[in-house]
């Protein structure tokens, strides 16, 4: 063979010479994407530990979307080979996760999986992809006999209207033969929609569950770790928005705001918001690209992890709220129960008929004209619907068993017996770049708006109560009701001038190499700034010296600090007891004693104590 010299060692004709381990089969990974890619990974994970299997990964080279998947291969350490060589090659059976490129080619059988949460969406082929040569397709003997076990139902009537995305005869057939050797379904209710879109595969198809959804039920205990590895605080709250590809998701609908919306009206200190982005999205417009889309978000807190990771699934798992669209990643969420709601929905790319059409017209959409955290606190019912929860259950008609039953189709086809220790499946691995490697922080306070309630309590241990909420400034499109009488806490050094220069408290954190501010005059940090109300250099333990505009100065430190204290948010207290909510229009004169304060942040559980030392 002319590409002999460049094949792996497993396939050369000399191989027993070389190779320490020597498998008894081998096996195709056939890759179409990054998508395919990684669910491939998840089916193949069935083969660990068994010394006589070699798997070999082969690229279609049929997607117009395949970027990234050789650097995708060559960072795991798997051996490839070209598609053509591949065709040519004898395995022992094939597994592929898309139904796209010449499939009929292989000379040996082929197992299709879904690559999503089942089949829900409406494709139709790339032009050019998977010519149907008149003749080609045909099997060895043997190669498409039924499974046993497999579904038999009889085909059934209706419309031929237009079907699922790997369900239908466009994308099973060729040349009026069925391609696949077997049909892996996650839910029974495909076998109805098979029997209608193409009877002729119906002996093919399999019922073998969704290890997907499998691994994110066996990690939800894990909950906790998942949200301290995304920097989460007690109390704090995780949503996650997540977008697929194509100009109705998400990321690509015309009215794209639901990222700054969610950093703009939700408390910066009470909830975190991470982007599951689809792989097609990273790698059709480049990592790069993406960041740099994203950079003002990104500096707004927004987590946002690469897309082949298992990142994704552990955020699942920690999700308090769901934003999504006619995504795989939507169908899983409302699987776990995670209150949804849907920032973009595009129907012409559901299949009719299947569950995410049905889940489409269940869930609520994000209004424009209303707070985004009042829709977020009407979507607690849902974890009561019964509709949901009926759509929620077609993600898998085989809970906990998809290891199990994947396991057995594959030794099938393979004519091995399986290993001997049970088929189980692994935990969803703590993320240790929740952010991505990409993703940086700037060097400076972010600047902020802050509202504040203030409340005397001189029955209690304190002088008073605040409650703080932060809100990035740069996200915000106009005064929306959630930043009603909210003032602006900026860094004193921060780039864009226009927060500092109008800032009502200008922040200076710890390691700046100007003055101290207290050998400094007032007038030296809040020339710039019109209209500045205090001005707050950082002290240890996330406490601060604040100087007032007449000369006033107030030590302020932590006596009770929870995890959620710091620097910013003593300073814009300080600002809301001494300055603007206590003193201002009470023409109290200001004391000379100490003080000391309760600090809320939102409705995060432990509260702060702040002392109040007036110099």
């Amino acid at each position: 063979m002319a590409d002999a010299d460049r094949l792996p060692l497993p396939l050369r004709p000399d191989a027993r010479l070389w190779m320490t381990v020597s498998p008894q089969r081998r096996v195709l990974g056939v890759v179409h994407n990054i998508t395919s890619a990684t669910r491939l990974l998840e089916l193949l994970a069935v083969f660990d530990g068994d010394e006589r299997i070699q798997v070999v990964f082969s690229c279609t080279d049929s997607s117009a979307l395949d970027g990234g998947v050789s650097d995708f291969l060559l960072r795991r350490g798997v051996l490839t080979i070209p598609w053509r060589v591949a065709v040519a090659e004898n395995f022992d059976p094939a597994l592929a996760t898309n139904r796209g490129g010449d499939l009929h080619k292989l000379r040996f059988p082929l197992i299709g999986a879904p690559h999503g949460a089942g089949y829900n969406k409406h494709l139709s082929r790339e032009p050019g992809a998977g010519s149907r040569e008149p003749g080609a397709g045909s099997r060895e003997p043997g190669a498409g006999s039924r499974e046993p076990g497999a579904g038999s139902r009889e085909p059934g009537a209706g419309s031929r209207e237009p079907g699922a995305f790997g369900l239908t005869e466009e994308w099973l057939l060729h040349d009026g033969h069925v391609v696949p050797s077997a049909i892996v379904l996650s839910h029974k209710e495909q076998l109805d929609r098979l029997a209608v879109s193409c009877p002729q595969a119906l002996p093919k198809a399999v019922v073998a569950g969704d290890p997907c959804i499998d691994q994110l039920r066996v990690s939800l205990p894990f909950r906790e770790s998942y949200l301290q590895a995304f920097g989460l605080l007690p109390g704090q709250r995780l949503v996650v928005v997540s977008s697929t590809w194509g100009a109705g998701s998400v990321l690509g609908s015309p009215r794209a705001d639901v990222l700054r919306r969610f950093l703009a009206e939700l408390s910066a200190e009470e909830f975190r918001v991470i982007a599951a982005v689809h792989p097609n999205i990273w790698h059709g417009h480049g990592s790069w690209q993406l960041h740099r889309w994203l950079a003002p978000f990104l500096d707004s807190g927004l987590l946002l992890p690469v897309p082949e990771s298992d990142t994704w699934k552990a955020a699942l798992c920690a999700a308090d709220f769901l934003l999504g669209d006619h995504g795989s990643l939507t169908m899983y969420g409302i699987a776990l129960g995670i209150p949804c709601i849907l920032g973009a929905f595009d129907e012409s790319k559901v299949a009719p008929g299947s569950p995410m059409a049905r889940l489409g017209r269940l869930l609520p959409r994000l209004a424009a004209d209303r707070p985004v955290q009042r829709q977020l606190a009407a979507l607690h019912g849902q974890r009561d619907d019964p509709e949901l929860q009926a759509v929620g259950e077609t993600v898998t008609s085989e809970p906990g068993r998809s290891t199990e039953l994947l396991r057995r189709l594959f030794y099938t086809w393979l004519r091995l017996e399986e290993p001997g220790h049970p088929a189980c499946v692994s935990a969803i691995p703590v993320p240790s770049q929740p952010s991505g490697p990409g993703a940086c922080r700037v060097p400076h306070e972010a600047p902020m708006f802050v509202t504040v309630s203030v409340t005397d309590d001189s029955a209690g241990e304190a002088d008073g109560e605040v409650t703080v909420r932060r809100y990035p400034a740069a996200r915000q499109h106009g005064h929306g009701p959630h930043i009603a009488s909210a003032h602006l806490a900026a860094d004193r050094d921060d780039p864009d001038r226009r927060w500092p220069r109008t800032a009502d408290v200008l922040l200076v954190p710890r390691g700046r190499t100007a003055a101290r501010p207290e050998d400094d005059p007032w007038c030296a940090y809040a020339a710039e700034s019109s209209g500045c109300g205090l001005l707050a250099a950082e002290t240890e333990e996330g406490g601060c010296l604040a100087l007032l505009p007449d000369g006033g100065r107030v030590r302020v430190s932590w006596r009770e600090r929870p995890a959620w204290a710091a620097f910013p948010l003593a300073a814009s207290a300080v600002y809301a007891w001494t300055v603007r909510e206590h003193t201002v229009g009470t023409a109290r004169a200001r004391p000379t004693r100490s003080e000391r304060i309760v600090v809320r942040a939102g409705d995060l559980p432990d509260p702060g104590l702040l002392d109040l030392a007036y110099v």
